[in-house]
């Protein structure tokens, strides 16, 4: 509170005080036979009181001022929230299309048209012992027929890592390396 409006809160304090005690002394008996002050007129109280009333106005507006400003804050925060979520899964987008075209190249690299002509128990014993990645990308590119052979050819554990990994590149949800 500013000294003008203490001193204007101080001053009505004073009035009402006033006004109470008068009331007080009307109501005894005998009061009439005392010289009481009379309260100041009703003019000076609603002055008195416009006053206050306006002082207090400037301290209210900006207390609502900095409520709102306060939660102004809050929201903006939970939008900057939201939008560094939105970026990490924008990247982790962008990170699994880069490696599943850089899967997908790999396969390319002309690998697959050795692994075509192989027999599909010499081309499961081969594919076994290269990296899982690059061998579901090789199983990937050949004709449905051949992979199956190949796959049916694979022990059951290496198998079921080449499949995990086939269905992963196509899952547009996957965000993590293959397993």
């Amino acid at each position: 509170m500013t000294a003008n409006q203490n001193h204007t809160s101080g001053r009505l304090h004073k009035l009402l005080l006033t006004a109470a005690a008068a009331a007080t002394m009307l109501s005894m008996p005998g009061a009439f036979a005392q010289d009481v002050t009379a309260p100041p007129a009703g003019d000076a109280t609603q002055n008195e009181i416009q006053q206050f009333c306006t002082n207090i106005a400037d301290a209210a507006r900006d207390q609502r001022y900095v409520l709102q400003r306060k939660d102004l804050e809050t929201l903006q925060k939970g939008i900057d929230e939201r939008i560094a979520t939105l970026e990490k899964r924008r990247e982790e987008y962008e990170d699994w299309l880069k490696r599943r075209n850089d899967f997908l190249k790999q396969a390319e690299l002309g690998l697959v048209d050795i692994y075509k002509t192989m027999k599909p128990d010499a081309a499961a014993g081969k594919l076994e012992m290269v990296r899982p990645e690059i061998a579901a990308a090789i199983v990937m590119r050949l004709p449905p027929r051949q992979s199956s052979l190949i796959l049916s050819e694979m022990t059951d554990e290496k198998a079921a890592i080449l499949t995990n990994i086939i269905s992963s590149a196509s899952d547009p949800n996957t965000s993590k390396e293959p397993s």
